[in-house]
């Protein structure tokens, strides 16, 4: 588990800094919490100082009951969980869609296909070929439209944990080439004495009646939907510089977009997929016949077709993703980062709002500001409208985090220091944070087969190095010369 933290130095840089890896044996949230506050009490750090938390996708860490970080929301109501921003969305996403076993077994389905095709440059080429006669031929029929820049061959993609949007490209690809796809997997299946092995004409063959199966289509176009709607929102989320605004704005639309998918969204998926059954050949069943269900199959079970795909189907993938983006967007997260962005400098302090900076400090942050405090803090905010979007040297900021940096340097900072104060408890919190996900690179890079024995100490000193280069720059390396001189001239302890 790698432990990074996250605070404002005095010049008012945000800083990111690795601080340990712990290896945990048990991943109980109880035991997490206990190496955790461990790692910090041993460099003097206190747990009722945490005013941001942030974990990857595991439920252990983000549970919101018995999570991770429930267990430090106990000890310090103001460690406020925010989504960790880094940890790849639609990666999440996709993880809950697939706790409904049809699309679980589409995607596995989805990489065999798309393996078989770009494996090979052979094949590749064949796909490409097979575009070029498709598209020339949809021009004849006038079904497709000429114009510069349009029409370009393209690829299959593979859907990849590891990277970023590729399960939406994936299956974006395979529809844009479905056509040119099933051609060259009928081609590898029927290519007897060509040099093609048995298994890869018998894994062709096997994709070629995946491709021609409704539950394959089905679960094709619903994921395409689904994904479409929230493709904007993980692309915004992964901005190196986080507009907080905007984001917040793209949760609720893609949370209302989810939501009208859910209650509008079955017709017109139905008759797109239809459509595109009829175009392909692909055999569609009777949506008015008794739905067979051969694992949870009841004597009385009148389930027709269309009531499996689309209640046991659609709406529980739509339920799956909407409950996602709850859980990691909560109300509380939510409505604090909203309340975050009224001291966002950008466009001329726009969001300035007095009200909300106040509620800001009196709701989430009481315990750093006394009563007396939150009273003058509004006073503070009355000069500081008047005095500070005003000043030349406070034009042109675009974070908060620039904010903070500018008021260190032209020493507003002890002028307005109770919104001094504020505005690093807003910093803190994880909002796009990749350190750790560095980290857990450079460890693979650090620890490799040659170094499997690496015991934690040594591979933490050196992911230290690797990683804080900024650190390792500023130590010279005759002062290590002098350092292991001066180890070795030292009398072991008998």
């Amino acid at each position: 588990m790698t432990v990074v933290i996250r605070f404002v130095d005095k010049p008012g840089f945000t800083r990111e800094r690795f601080l340990d890896i712990v290896h945990v044996s048990d991943t109980s949230s109880t035991t997490l919490k206990e190496k955790l506050s461990s790692v910090l009490a041993q460099h003097g750090l206190v747990v009722n100082n945490i005013r941001g938390q942030g974990y990857d996708g595991a439920s252990n860490m983000r549970g919101e009951w018995n999570g991770l970080q429930a267990k430090f929301m106990e000890e310090c109501p103001y460690a406020y969980y925010i989504h960790y921003f880094a940890h790849q969305l639609q990666l999440a996403l996709v993880a809950a869609s697939k706790e409904v076993a049809d699309v679980h077994t589409f995607f596995d389905h989805l990489a065999l296909v798309v393996n078989m095709v770009v494996s090979s440059s052979k094949r590749n080429d064949e796909l490409q070929v097979n575009q070029v006669t498709e598209m020339e031929h949809l021009i004849e029929l006038s079904e497709l439209e000429t114009r510069s820049g349009a029409n370009q061959v393209g690829t299959l993609q593979r859907p990849c944990d590891t990277r970023w949007s590729s399960h939406y490209a994936s299956i974006c690809n395979l529809l844009k080439l479905y056509k040119p796809t099933f051609l060259v997997l009928k081609s590898i299946a029927t290519a007897k004495g060509s040099g093609t092995s048995p298994s890869a004409r018998a894994k062709a063959y096997g994709a070629v009646k995946l491709m021609m199966s409704f539950d394959f289509i089905f679960v094709l176009h619903v994921m395409k939907e689904l994904m479409g709607v929230t493709d904007l929102l993980c692309k915004k989320l992964q901005q190196k510089s986080q507009d907080i605004v905007n984001a917040m704005d793209d949760v609720k639309t893609t949370k209302v977009l989810i939501q009208e998918l859910r209650d509008n969204g079955w017709n017109k998926l139905k008759a797109d997929m239809l459509s595109f059954c009829g175009k392909h050949g692909v055999p569609t069943p009777h949506f008015d016949d008794l739905y067979v269900d051969f694992i949870n199959s009841r004597a009385d079970d009148e389930t027709t077709v269309e009531h499996h795909y689309w209640c046991d189907v659609f709406m529980v993938v739509v339920d799956q993703q909407a409950q996602e983006l709850n859980c990691r967007f909560n109300k509380q997260a939510t409505e604090l980062l909203i309340l975050c962005t009224s001291l966002d400098p950008s466009n001329s302090f726009r969001s300035f709002n007095i009200d909300n900076i106040c509620s800001l400090a009196s709701k989430f942050y009481p315990a750093d500001f006394e009563e007396q405090e939150r009273n003058n803090l509004r006073c503070q905010l009355r000069h500081y409208e008047n005095v500070v979007p005003t000043n030349p040297k406070f034009q042109n900021l675009t974070s908060i985090s620039e904010l903070c940096q500018q008021l260190a340097t032209t020493r507003k900072s002890d002028e307005y220091h109770l919104i001094d104060r504020l505005i690093p408890l807003v910093l803190t919190l994880p909002v796009s944070t990749a350190t750790t996900e560095r980290a857990f690179s450079a460890m693979k890079l650090v620890k490799t087969r040659l170094r499997t024995k690496m015991e934690d100490g040594f591979l933490r000193d050196c992911l230290v190095i690797y990683i804080e280069k900024e650190i390792a720059a500023g130590i010279s390396t005759n002062a290590i010369i002098d350092e292991f001189d001066e180890s070795s001239r030292r009398v072991p302890f008998t």
